[in-house]
């Protein structure tokens, strides 16, 4: 990337009317979540008298009702606006999470994230197109600051879990729920009120229609794989190092900088040079090997590959989301909509299994292997021979045609 590109890319950043930089805030403390339990797993596990298989539905079931609920995120946004939509998934989160710390068992505490999941899911995919659509500057800088809000929410979650998790595992859901609180008084009052006119009619499947789109199907299935390995790291390190909550989150505190860092600064000139497909096959190799790393039996050197991970995470984030949201002609709130059904689903299974893969191998090792394995497979699907170059650039060519991959 150019001097002279760099700079215009800071100038659209810094000019994003309010209603961006209150989502964008938003978003950092719904990205929170996917973070928060990380340091405390263990701590939950000794309270509430948990497997780790048990522990690991927190992730598992969060994200799966939020897959689900994706299907209706875009006929919900087009039926009852915007705003009314990130409101109610705001709502939901607050009551969940306020909930979550009163919990008296797995079951109930996995129940509630849950109901945390479908707010986050009513949340996130229309806060990106709110974002996108609201922006100044083109979509490159929208995406670039949806991707730095997903990259400090990373890194501020796990640092928070470790935080108030060494008072009490209950205490870092209080602490989100107060946060989230202040997010949606924030949205309610500064959001532009949603118009009664020119909404596209968005039917209920129009998500998995828009997923007939080769581009955006191929798009789509090597982010779940590349997702499925992201969550195998932050569902499953925390068992393999043993450590305190504090010393956990540390380590994923600074994974997340890494993901912000590399999402924003190093991601748009990757994709400038070698276009956004090529360099998102380099990136989800370099995340296989980083993962083949980590199946060597020595914390320090685990330690090492997961903080490595993020910078190539953050990566992957912003290159995923580019090319899902500019390679179909769907509206932007069915093609995120029918993009994010699929990249969570590959965590929600990831989440599920990761404790039994560990078991049916026998080596705590195990699932840093599958998950290696799933990445070299999204670098060999995204690489197959295309029909027509790849044109996509980030950010000298960030007009973005919906051209087909």
């Amino acid at each position: 990337m150019s001097a002279e590109s760099h700079s215009s890319l800071l100038d659209a950043l810094k000019g994003q009317p309010k209603q961006v930089w209150i989502t964008a805030f938003a978003a950092v403390i719904a990205f929170m979540g996917i973070g928060l339990v990380d340091p405390i797993l263990l701590s939950i596990a000794e309270g509430l008298h948990a497997t780790p298989s048990e522990v690991t539905l927190l992730f598992s079931s969060y994200l799966g009702v939020q897959v689900v609920a994706m299907l209706f995120t875009g006929a919900m946004s087009a039926r009852f606006g915007a705003k009314r939509t990130v409101i109610t998934g705001l709502s939901l989160i607050v009551l969940a999470t306020a909930l979550c710390a009163a919990a008296g068992s797995i079951e109930q505490l996995v129940g509630l994230r849950a109901v945390w999941g479908l707010g986050n899911a009513f949340f996130i995919a229309t806060a990106l197109s709110v974002i996108v659509g609201a922006a100044a500057g083109g979509q490159s800088g929208a995406i670039l600051l949806y991707e730095a809000a997903l990259g400090v929410g990373l890194a501020v979650g796990p640092l928070l879990g470790a935080l108030l998790g060494s008072i009490s595992w209950r205490g870092p859901f209080f602490g989100t729920a107060l946060l989230m609180a202040g997010a949606l008084v924030l949205c309610a009052v500064f959001l532009r009120k949603d118009a009664h006119e020119d909404r596209p009619r968005i039917r209920l499947l129009d998500p998995i229609r828009a997923l007939k789109h080769t581009g955006l199907l191929r798009t789509s299935i090597g982010s779940a794989l590349y997702t499925a390995a992201f969550f195998a790291v932050l569902a499953w390190s925390p068992f393999v190092l043993e450590w305190s909550a504090v010393a956990v989150g540390l380590v994923f505190c600074g994974w997340g900088l890494c993901v912000a860092v590399a999402g924003v600064v190093l991601a748009p000139r990757l994709a400038a040079k070698f276009g956004e497909r090529h360099a998102t096959v380099l990136a989800v190799l370099a995340y296989a090997v980083l993962l083949a790393v980590m199946l060597v039996p020595s914390k320090p050197v685990l330690v090492a590959a997961i903080i490595a991970s993020g910078l190539v995470s953050g990566l992957l984030n912003t290159l995923f989301t580019g090319m899902a949201m500019s390679i179909s002609d769907a509206p932007r709130p069915v093609a995120s909509a029918g993009y994010n059904f699929l990249r969570w689903m590959g965590g929600a299974v990831a989440a599920t299994l990761v404790g039994h893969v560990a078991e049916w191998f026998g080596s705590p090792h195990a699932p840093f292997l599958v998950a290696a394995v799933l990445c070299v497979l999204a670098g060999g699907l995204l690489a197959a021979r295309r029909t027509k170059p790849d044109v996509y650039r980030v950010p000298e060519e960030a007009a973005l045609v919906g051209e087909e991959f």
